[in-house]
């Protein structure tokens, strides 16, 4: 005599299903930006991280030296320096690369480790665009001073969502823009002149990230 199979029993399989196809429709959104991750460590990161820990430099001092970078890019945009304080936002960018790289070779990694990191992370970049927002207010340029806080606000819901639904056991790392990205789009702007556009692309696009990554998380948790 068979066992009788509810409703419930034949529910788990189908849930099993989406969240599998879930899985995979994430990874293949990630692809590409895992691939850049990959070829930036390695030509870059890891040949760098070698010759640091070889000096015997600690990945807490390059977490600090590298948001030391951002408060003199702030400083200097701030200042209206927009050129210069583009190219030191990039290199303090590519100081952050290597923290995690020297972490990782030299067996030092650490839970707190990552969360300084990423704390450091987040003051860098709201130190960034309020240099930014500075610099317009002192040129009495309204839209420039709305764009910057948009995008510090789009910034910081972006990095906000990824790490509360990582608190629920659920990947956050999903959307459009994600902290790589906001550093492009905005030295890119800065590098080219025209700041504005890198700000209302962050502040338009990061808010979509964030209705992604909320509609992602809803997807993720419900039964």
């Amino acid at each position: 005599m068979g066992t009788r199979r509810g409703p419930r029993a034949r529910a788990l399989p189908l849930a099993a299903v989406a969240q599998g196809a879930e899985r995979e429709r994430r990874m293949k959104s990630l692809a590409p930006r895992l691939r850049a991750k990959d070829m930036a460590e390695r030509y870059f990161a890891h040949p760098v991280a070698r010759a640091l820990i070889v000096l015997k430099v600690s990945p807490d001092l390059l977490t600090l030296a590298g948001f030391g970078v951002a408060v003199v890019a702030a400083w200097l945009l701030a200042e209206g320096e927009l050129l210069i304080g583009g190219i030191v936002m990039l290199a303090g960018a590519a100081m952050d690369m290597l923290d995690g790289s020297v972490a990782r070779l030299s067996g030092k990694a650490s839970t707190f480790g990552a969360f300084f990191d990423s704390v450091m992370d987040r003051l860098g970049e709201a130190a960034v665009l309020f240099g930014l927002a500075v610099y317009y207010m002192r040129d009495t340029d309204a839209l420039g001073v709305y764009l910057a806080f948009g995008a510090l606000t789009a910034s910081l819901m972006v990095s906000y969502l990824r790490a509360r639904a990582e608190g629920l056991n659920v990947p956050g790392d999903v959307g459009f823009l994600g902290r790589p990205e906001r550093v492009v789009v905005l030295g890119v702007a800065l590098l080219v002149g025209y700041p504005a556009y890198g700000l209302g692309i962050i502040a338009v696009v990061g808010a979509l990230t964030v209705l992604q990554r909320a509609w992602h998380v809803r997807r993720a948790t419900r039964g």
